[in-house]
């Protein structure tokens, strides 16, 4: 039986990891800022690999970020 979702903090260094994110995005447009986030999002969805754990990541991310336009 595979593990339930890992919620706990497994990065090395959370700080770090989010500081380059954001710097990551430095001088972008709203646009470009976009694209980089789905092109981040498929590459670590290639290195997951695994099709149950990628749906059940994208159902707590639904589950944990409700629309906020009403739907």
């Amino acid at each position: 039986m595979r593990e339930k979702l890992h919620t706990d903090p497994r990065i090395e260094d959370p700080d770090d990891f989010y500081a380059r994110l954001i710097a990551l995005h430095g001088g972008l447009s709203p646009e470009q800022s976009q694209k980089l986030n789905s092109k981040l999002i498929l590459l670590m969805a290639n290195q997951i690999g695994d099709g149950a754990v990628l749906e059940e990541l994208l159902n707590a991310a639904k589950t944990t970020n409700p629309p906020t336009d009403g739907s």
